[in-house]
Formats: C-alpha cells, sequence, structure tokens
C-alpha cells in the first residue's frame, strides 16, 4: 500500500534582509515566508515554501491567507491521499479551491520533494532530468542610490557572482529613473548586462518615452513596463522597440501564454512556479512560450532558499532558458533556515547532489524566526 498524506504544517517565518529592497509599490525591509512541511505515512517529510513580495500590493495572495487557505481547505483536503501521486493530490486542491496559486504551489513542492526522497534522487529527475547543473543569477540593484548601486555591481562582478543588473524603477518620474539607470549602464558598459523591471508603473505614453530612452542607453531587456490588464499597450510596445519586452505580472499561468502569444504581447516570458500554481505549472508554460518562439526567463518571488531551489529543479530541465534567472532570493537575507545555503558561483547557482531539494531544515533557526516562537530567546549562529 502506497504512504498516504498525514499531516501538513504551515509556518509563518520572518527573515531581515541586508538592505531596503524597493519596489515600484513597496519597499521591504524583511521577507516572510510561508514553509509547509508535509509529513507521510512512511515517516518521508516533504518541505516547500511560498513567499511572496510586498504583501497584497503585489498580488493576490498574503503570506497570512496562504497559511490561512491551507489550514483551513487545502491541508485537510490532502489528508488521506496517496502521498505517491502528486498529480491526484493537485488536481484534488484545484476542485477545492480556485486560484490560490502561491499555497498550491508550497504543497506541489513539498508532495514532490517527498517521492524523491523516497526514491533517493533529486527533485529535477522527477520532472524528467536536469539539462543543465547550473544557472545563471542576475543580481538586483535596488538601494535606489546610483552611486552605491554602481560599487555594489562591481563588487559582484569583481567577485564573479552576477554579471547581469536588474534595475527596479517605477517610482520616480521617467527621466529620473532613466537618467539612474543610464548612469550605471555607462559604468559597467559591455562588461554586464543592464534589465529593468517597472513593475507595471507606467502607462503606455510614459513606456513609450522611458523605454525609447533606455533602448538609446543600451539597456538589454524591459521587464512588464504597463499594468498587466493591458495587454494591448503591451503588444504596441513590443511592436514598436527592438529591446525585448518581457511578459511578467501579466502572465500567471499557460492559459496567460496563450494569450500573450495570440497577441503578440511580449518577446520574452517570465516564469515563476508560484504564480503558475507549481513547477507542473511552470512548465506546461514555458511550453507555450517555447513553441511559439519566445524567450524565457526563470523568475523568482524573492524565495528562500526552499522556494528558490524548487524553482531550480523545474528551470534546470527547461531546452531553452535564453534569458538565465534572477533566482538570487537566498543571497537578500541575513539568515535562513536550512542547514546549507545555496551556493553561488561564477556567475551561477550550483543545484545541490542529495535527494528531493536537496534540503535539511534548520531546527534551531526555524524555531527562532518563525512568526509564531514563544521558545527561543537568542538568535542562533547565522549559516555560513
Amino acid at each position: 500500500m502506497n504512504p498516504t498524506v498525514h499531516s501538513v504544517e504551515a509556518i509563518l517565518v520572518d527573515l531581515p534582509t541586508i538592505r531596503a529592497h524597493q519596489l515600484a509599490m513597496a519597499t521591504m525591509q524583511q521577507q516572510t515566508l510561508v514553509i509547509v512541511r508535509l509529513r507521510c505515512s512512511d515517516g518521508v517529510e516533504g518541505i516547500g515554501e511560498a513567499t511572496t513580495i510586498g504583501g497584497l500590493s503585489y498580488g493576490d495572495e498574503s503570506p497570512e491567507g496562504i497559511k490561512l487557505t491551507i489550514d483551513t481547505y487545502l491541508a485537510p483536503a490532502l489528508a488521506g491521499l496517496d502521498a505517491t501521486n502528486v498529480h491526484a493530490a493537485m488536481a484534488r486542491l484545484n476542485k477545492i479551491a480556485r486560484g490560490n496559486r502561491f499555497a498550491k504551489c508550497a504543497l506541489e513542492t513539498a508532495l514532490l520533494d517527498a517521492q524523491a526522497k523516497r526514491l533517493g534522487v533529486p527533485l529535477s529527475t522527477l520532472l524528467g532530468g536536469a539539462v543543465r547543473p547550473t544557472l545563471p543569477v542576475l543580481w538586483t540593484l535596488a538601494s535606489g542610490d546610483t552611486q552605491r548601486d554602481i560599487d555594489e555591481a562591481e563588487t559582484l562582478l569583481a567577485g564573479c557572482r552576477h554579471n547581469t543588473f536588474k534595475l527596479k524603477i517605477g517610482r520616480r518620474s521617467v527621466r529620473d529613473d532613466v537618467a539612474h539607470v543610464s548612469a550605471i549602464k555607462r559604468a559597467l558598459g559591455e562588461r554586464a548586462r543592464v534589465t529593468v523591471d517597472v513593475n507595471q508603473a507606467w502607462n503606455e505614453a510614459d513606456a513609450a518615452t522611458g523605454i525609447a530612452m533606455l533602448e538609446a542607453a543600451g539597456i538589454d531587456l524591459i521587464e512588464q513596463p504597463t499594468p498587466r490588464e493591458q495587454r494591448g499597450a503591451l503588444a504596441r510596445l513590443a511592436a514598436r522597440f527592438v529591446v525585448p519586452i518581457m511578459a511578467d505580472e501579466a502572465l500567471t499561468g499557460p492559459e496567460d501564454a496563450v494569450e500573450l502569444v495570440r497577441g503578440a504581447c511580449a518577446d520574452v516570458f517570465a516564469l515563476k512556479i508560484a504564480k503558475s500554481g507549481g513547477i507542473h505549472g511552470m512548465l506546461r508554460t514555458a511550453a507555450v512560450g517555447d513553441a511559439a518562439g519566445i524567450a524565457l526567463y526563470g523568475g523568482t518571488m524573492l524565495e528562500g532558499t526552499i522556494g528558490t531551489l524548487a524553482a531550480a529543479h523545474g528551470f534546470c530541465t527547461l531546452p531553452q532558458l535564453a534569458w538565465g534567472t534572477e533566482l538570487f532570493g537566498p543571497l537578500l537575507v541575513k539568515d535562513d533556515i536550512v542547514t546549507e545555503r545555496p551556493v553561488y558561483r561564477d556567475f551561477d547557482l550550483h543545484l545541490p547532489a542529495g535527494p528531493g531539494l536537496g534540503l535539511v531544515i534548520d531546527e534551531d533557526k526555524l524555531a527562532f524566526y518563525r512568526r509564531d516562537s514563544v521558545r527561543v530567546t537568542s538568535r542562533p549562529a547565522a549559516a555560513a
């Protein structure tokens, strides 16, 4: 008899960031993770993560809402189900609740992690196998201070950690943002790619003005310049400019991918496992884009190590990944809740070799950083 799902625990974890991280809609001083621990009747535990950016200012799910949804609706629906049949379990959840992709992603990750551990193989093996052992990773320069961002980029270039940099813009006037980005591109020159993420902050007229100036400044990629609902505006901008336009917030899953392809709305798709409802949803979305000749990019919700490596296991199986990834979330937080943090070297993220995600939870760190902690009085030593 196959093992069944015995229990599911959803835990809110608050991790401090290494610096303020500015987005168009919010400034982050910490990152909140929802960590899922799924225990099976055979003693195997799978772990997963759901993380959002800027709470409800970014999207429809908040960390608190994700935990509530899992505790109240999704975990009870999984109880007693075959823990080895991930597709059947997720089909059950899709009948219980519409949407709630982030919550479902965390649970799917935990089910996949448990099954891969049970079989003694990396999670990517369950997806058909990795076609690349490492993934290129960019870094977001989001302090808002031009010289500080230049200095940060120079340090990371010199240390061979990142050679592509993304600028978060949209909080200031178009011309001020363009001046900020252009100065950084001039300083870095051809030694690094520079991209921008507007996070939907511009209307179409401002986007046309801003993109023209950014294209002239040598910027390599423009991410989601206009609101996600305005697909027509995105299509007109994609047709007007040579610099690639990437859809991010406008793309939540394969259904959106079909509509974006039909409308010629973007040159690049930002793939995120959380927005797609899990790794398998992301793979379906990627297949639509790849078949239509859309370039692919591995996105992030600034997850901690668990969510980051779940995405990495999925992205490493994609035949095409022209724009690399931005899986730098673990580098943005001062500490983490796993015994070994990911390895970033030679501009790439290196996947661990162990079974499942290749991770082990640090119980002391989890006890300290979980929001409902009442037992821990001193902070454990930071991980190396």
